[in-house]
């Protein structure tokens, strides 16, 4: 019995060990399926990680092209539950360097919540548009905030 509990240990810290580095890893999704998009993204990075209330936050989007893009807009909005909470358009030049060349590239995006963010889950959508209006690619990915305040804000109130 002793010899299965051990085993059984060690399978169980191997698993921790393996998938912890994925722990924080974001699903990103298309919102369409069917759409074969100019642009193809392959990860967001959120900093910091996990989110906090108060602090500069950042999207990282990785992504590439195959074709230039010389300029247009990024839109994004945020929903809380379902729920729109936030909406943004912006010149993509002011959130990565233009013209993009063909290749890889990554959009970044720095964002402070409100201290008064309340704790749940989040769904930020990101649709890129070249100068014409064409959308070159869109995706949807969720994060959350979680119940307790950071530290920092703590030691501010």
């Amino acid at each position: 019995m002793a010899g299965v509990r051990s085993k059984m240990f060690v399978v169980l810290l191997c698993s921790i060990f393996l998938v912890a580095p994925f722990a924080d890893a974001i699903d990103v999704k298309y919102c369409k399926k069917s759409n074969n998009y100019d642009v193809k993204v392959s990860g967001v990075e959120i900093t910091p990680s996990p989110i906090t209330r108060g602090v500069d936050t950042t999207f990282s989007i990785s992504a590439s092209t195959d074709t230039p893009i010389s300029g247009g807009n990024l839109e994004i909005s945020v929903s809380y539950y379902f729920l729109s909470v936030y909406s943004e358009t912006s010149d993509i030049c002011t959130k990565t360097s233009c013209p993009i060349d063909a290749g890889d590239f990554e959009i970044s995006h720095t964002q402070s919540l409100p201290s008064v963010t309340p704790p749940g889950s989040y769904t930020l959508t990101m649709k890129m548009k070249d100068a014409n209006n064409k959308e070159l690619t869109c995706i949807t990915f969720d994060f959350s905030i979680g119940w307790y305040a950071s530290e920092a804000q703590v030691a501010s109130i």
